[in-house]
């Protein structure tokens, strides 16, 4: 065992230590119980959080729970059904009878930790305390508001299911069982945030993942210490990647169920958040990010076809502005007869301010589309095409071709499936158009070389994020570049280290 183990595991002991002495059993006296309750939930402080005192069959008891968590349906059937019980009926045992004979419902557990049970309430559950009983009846018959499963507006296909997932997560587990109905599917459920409590769910397939990474991913989970989630999956991200200052995504983030399922079937394993309606995909690499549903819902040779589109896009948005700055400043890099490449009319401003002044422009313009109304989203873009585009051209701020291959490079970004890659390739454009101002050739061929190494170098859960460039796969090379026959990439990638990876 590592010193880093043993830290891990002494962390995890010290967290369990804390939670068992945070542990308060029920008192002997119903009274102190409902008091703790009231004062532990803030019944008087909070409107939201309703206490009902109630008695029924000769017991006095009490009802706790969190108002528009509850569906009230339900809860007026229980308390009518509660209301005809006699005193005998709840003998000789009561908590057994009520459990299993007079509270019709599925979903029943019991408690004898005031604390757990405060939280239990504050998830969205009811809370029954009953004279006489020690334990506290937990009765989830909660309820979320929540939109209907609409299609992901980021990864929209022309043909395939609509459905998407939404903030609810036992909304977004069952449209992941629905597509994978598999005996071996295990839905894991933790709860991270000391004060949140944020509902996670750690989603694989038990006989295809890999139980080391499934143990390491619960591990690094487990030790997250933070008040709350307020970024849901971003925020975990943060403490289970690491490497704060790499702009490039090392994990995968997916609102399509049946994206969620194939990534299932390989080997991966899903991390789901209540309240986000994105789900982490890990380890992801670099080409994970670029593939995209579309191409399976074509025929195999219109889908290797749309993949090689696409990566000529995402190549095209990193390296064609750098080229063409450098061609402009070195024209005598051009082939014969390309000599028509370059600037006709430079512009007012230098090339490098006009390259980094549309880029800026470009982001300001997607910032302003985000914070304004649909309505008024087809507005903003004739404002920025006709008036601030043309305007500036006219009056000799920019040219013609920064415009032509920005609009390339722009259009490479929006073609990139992942939204956090393409934000990435962006910062990667930007730096690379300033090595090559700055040093010419020599920064334009070491900015290329650079941000090789530097990619190859990368790890996404100690797997290579180049991966299968770098170590080098011809197979998995082939199924990367080629969008490949269904019948023929029922193969799971060995970096994932499956349990079987030829069925």
């Amino acid at each position: 065992m590592t010193f880093k183990d043993q830290t891990n595991d002494t962390i995890l002991k010290m967290f369990g230590d804390v939670m068992e002495k945070e542990k308060q059993p029920l008192f002997q006296s119903y009274s102190k119980n409902i008091k703790y309750m009231d004062e532990r939930l803030g019944v008087d402080k909070s409107f939201d959080i309703v206490h009902l005192d109630l008695e029924y069959a000769g017991k006095e008891m009490a009802l706790f729970f969190v108002d528009g968590f509850v569906k009230d349906d339900i809860m007026h059937l229980l308390m009518k059904l509660l209301a005809k019980l006699e005193p005998e009926d709840l003998e000789p045992d009561p908590l057994e009878k009520l459990i299993k004979r007079y509270i019709p419902y599925v979903e029943l557990d019991q408690t004898d930790d005031l604390n757990q049970a405060t939280d239990m309430v504050l998830s969205g559950p009811t809370a029954l305390f009953v004279e006489g009983i020690n334990k506290a009846i937990i009765i989830d018959a909660r309820t979320y508001p929540v939109r209907s499963p609409g299609e992901p507006d980021l990864e929209r296909v022309v043909r395939g299911s609509r459905d998407g997932y939404v903030e609810t997560i036992v909304f977004n587990t069952a449209l992941t069982r629905r597509r994978v109905r598999d005996r071996s599917l295990r839905m894991e459920y933790m709860q991270i945030g000391r004060r949140s409590q944020t509902d996670i769910c750690l989603c694989y397939l038990d006989d295809i993942a890999d139980k080391d990474r499934v143990e390491e991913l619960k591990k690094s989970l487990k030790l997250i210490d933070t008040d709350g989630l307020p970024m849901a999956e971003k925020t975990i991200e943060e403490y289970i990647s690491g490497r704060h200052w790499n702009p490039y995504p090392t994990i995968r983030y997916t609102e399509r169920p049946d994206t969620a399922a194939s990534h299932l079937y390989e080997g991966h394993v899903l991390v789901i958040i209540d309240g986000s309606p994105s789900v982490m995909i890990t380890p992801s690499t670099y080409w994970h990010h670029l593939s995209h549903a579309e191409e399976y819902r074509q025929k195999p040779l219109v889908g290797a076809y749309l993949r090689m589109v696409r990566f000529i896009a995402v190549l095209a948005s990193i390296f064609i502005l750098p080229l063409y700055y450098l061609f402009s400043v070195h024209p005598e890099l051009l082939p014969k007869g390309m000599e028509f490449i370059g600037p006709n009319d430079p512009g007012v401003l230098p090339l490098l301010f006009q390259f980094l002044f549309a880029e800026i422009g470009i982001d300001i313009l997607r910032m302003a589309a985000i914070h304004t109304p649909t309505s008024l989203a087809t507005a903003i873009g004739l404002v920025a095409a006709i008036l601030i585009g043309q305007v500036a051209i006219e009056v000799g701020l920019f040219s013609y071709e920064v415009i032509l291959y920005l609009s390339i490079a722009a259009i490479g970004t929006y073609a990139t499936p992942s939204y956090e890659l393409s934000l990435a390739n962006r910062i990667v454009r930007i730096v690379l158009l300033l090595t090559t101002a700055s040093f010419g050739v020599v920064g334009y061929i070491g900015g290329v070389t650079l941000w090789i190494i530097y990619i190859t170098r990368m790890q996404s859960f100690n797997i290579p994020y180049f991966w299968p460039f770098m170590p080098f796969s011809f197979k998995a090379l082939r199924d990367v570049i080629i969008r490949s026959p269904i019948p023929l990439k029922n193969r799971r990638p060995t970096f994932l280290n499956p349990q079987d990876p030829d069925r």
